[in-house]
C-alpha cells in the first residue's frame, strides 16, 4: 500500500492534483472469484476472455428469403429457379443444390454448401415451386460468414473491464457460463455529530435527521461493493478511535461524513493521528474543501465533509475514482457537455465550484442549462432538482446569461 506524502504545510490542493495524489496512493486488489454470468453485471474482469467458438459457427442468412448460387446469375436479365427446400433457423437445409435451383432461407438460417447469395424475399416473385428473379439480381449478398462476430481463439473482454449486460450477452454468444471477476470491495460507511438524530427517532431542539448515510449506502449500491452502515459515531474522540480501528481490520474501505475540519468538535483528525496515515487537505472545490485521505493498517480512508451537497460532490470527484482503482477496474473520465447559461452565474476566484443545475435542449437542439436554485452545501432538494453540474474552473469569476458552460451530468 502506498503512503500519502503530502506535506502538512500544502497548499489548497487543486481538483486534479487531489484526484492525482489519492489515485497514486491507491493499489488495485487481486482476490478473484468464480462466478455465474448470471450474477456478474457490474463486476470486474478478472481475466481477459477468448471465445472457444467462432460467431456465428457457420454462414447464415442475414434475411428471410431465397439463397441460390451465383453461377446461376444471367446477367442483365431476369431468371427462374425451382425451390427444392428450405433452411429455417435452428433446421438447417441438408440437401445440394444442382444448377438452376434455390431454397427458401430465413433469417438466422444456416446457408447450406452450393448456396453463395440470398435475396430479399421482395424483391422476387413465387408462382408455385418457381422464384422469378430481377435481372438486377447481385451476388453474394445478404450472408454472415462464419465468424463474422467472433473468431475463435479471438480476444473478447480484456481483465479489467466492469462487465455491461451486453458483455453479459457476449459471455453467453460464446458458450461461457462462468467467468473469474474481482472479489466484492468491502466497504464501511458512518457519520459523525452530537447533533445527528437516526431515522425513525423524534428530533429533539437542535438536532437534525442523518441524511448523509443514506445519501452513501444510495451511491454506494453498486454490484462490486459489499457495504456496511456502521450507524453514527458522536463526538467522543475515544470512541471514533477505537471504532476506527475496529473497522479497518474488516474493511477495505471506510468512509465517514462530519468532523473532518479542525473544529473544537472535530475530532476526526485527533483519532486518525493515533491509527493511522492520513492526511487532512484543503482543496480548491466548492462545495467541499476539507477532506482527509490516508489509510489505517490496510484500509484506505475517506474522510468527507459533513453537509450533503459537499458529500455527493467530494464523492463523485475523489472517491469514486479511488474505488474504481481499488476495484482494478479503469477510471472513468466524468463527461463534459458545453451548454449555454441561461442566467448569471456568481462566483468568487479561488475554487473550482460545481453548481447545480437543470440541463434541458432547445427544439433545434441546442443544450441549455440554469440554476436548479440556492447553492448552499446543505440544500438537497435543490441537488434533488438538479440533473447536472455546472463546471466553473477556479480562476472564473462567474458568467454572464448568455455565455457557455461546462456541465456534468449526474449518473446517480
Amino acid at each position: 500500500m502506498n503512503d500519502v506524502c503530502y506535506p502538512k504545510t500544502q497548499p489548497m490542493l487543486s481538483v486534479a492534483q487531489a484526484q492525482a495524489a489519492i489515485l497514486n496512493a491507491i493499489d488495485s486488489i487481486n482476490a478473484q472469484e468464480q462466478i455465474a454470468i448470471s450474477q456478474a453485471l457490474g463486476r470486474v474482469l478478472a481475466e481477459s476472455v477468448y471465445s472457444p467458438i467462432a460467431v456465428p459457427p457457420q454462414n447464415n442468412s442475414a434475411m428471410d428469403g431465397y439463397g441460390f448460387h451465383s453461377a446461376d446469375i444471367i446477367e442483365n436479365q431476369s431468371f427462374t429457379l425451382s425451390i427444392v427446400g428450405a433452411s429455417w433457423a435452428g433446421k438447417p437445409f441438408v440437401g445440394t443444390l444442382a444448377k438452376g435451383q434455390c431454397i427458401r432461407i430465413l433469417t438466422g438460417a444456416t446457408v447450406p454448401d452450393g448456396v453463395d447469395s440470398v435475396i430479399a424475399q421482395e424483391q422476387v416473385s413465387l408462382i408455385n415451386e418457381q422464384v422469378f428473379f430481377p435481372s438486377n439480381t447481385a451476388a453474394y449478398k445478404n450472408i454472415r460468414p462464419a465468424g463474422s462476430d467472433v473468431q475463435q481463439n479471438q480476444l473478447i473482454l480484456e481483465a479489467g473491464k466492469t462487465l455491461s449486460a451486453i458483455d453479459l450477452g457476449l459471455l453467453a454468444s460464446v458458450g461461457l457460463t462462468e467467468i473469474a471477476v474481482k472479489r466484492r470491495l468491502k466497504i464501511g460507511f458512518f457519520s459523525t455529530g452530537d447533533e445527528l438524530t437516526p431515522l425513525g427517532e423524534t428530533l429533539a431542539y437542535g438536532q437534525i435527521y442523518d441524511s448523509n448515510r443514506h445519501l452513501l449506502a444510495g451511491l454506494l449500491n453498486h454490484p462490486n461493493y459489499s457495504t456496511t452502515d456502521l450507524g453514527i459515531i458522536k463526538d467522543n474522540q475515544q470512541l471514533l478511535e477505537q471504532t476506527l480501528m475496529n473497522a479497518a481490520k474488516d474493511y477495505d474501505l471506510l468512509i465517514s461524513t462530519g468532523g473532518a475540519s479542525v473544529g473544537d468538535a472535530d475530532f476526526v483528525k485527533q483519532s486518525l493521528d493515533q491509527c493511522g496515515k492520513v492526511n487532512f487537505w484543503k482543496i480548491a472545490i466548492k462545495p467541499g474543501k476539507p477532506l482527509a485521505f490516508g489509510s489505517i493498517g490496510d484500509c484506505y480512508f475517506f474522510g468527507l465533509p459533513g453537509n450533503p451537497v459537499a458529500v455527493f460532490v467530494t464523492f463523485e470527484k475523489f472517491v469514486k475514482p479511488a474505488l474504481q482503482k481499488l476495484s482494478g477496474t479503469s477510471v472513468g473520465q466524468a463527461i463534459q457537455l458545453t451548454a449555454r447559461c441561461t442566467q448569471r452565474l456568481y462566483k468568487q476566484a479561488g475554487r473550482q465550484e460545481y453548481q447545480r443545475g437543470i440541463l434541458s435542449q432547445t427544439a433545434e437542439g441546442e443544450l441549455m442549462v440554469e440554476l436548479a436554485g440556492g447553492q448552499d452545501s446543505h440544500q438537497l432538494s435543490v441537488a434533488s432538482l438538479a440533473n447536472c453540474l455546472i463546471v466553473l474552473p477556479a480562476e472564473s469569476t462567474g458568467v454572464e446569461a448568455g455565455e457557455t458552460v461546462q456541465i456534468e451530468l449526474f449518473n446517480c
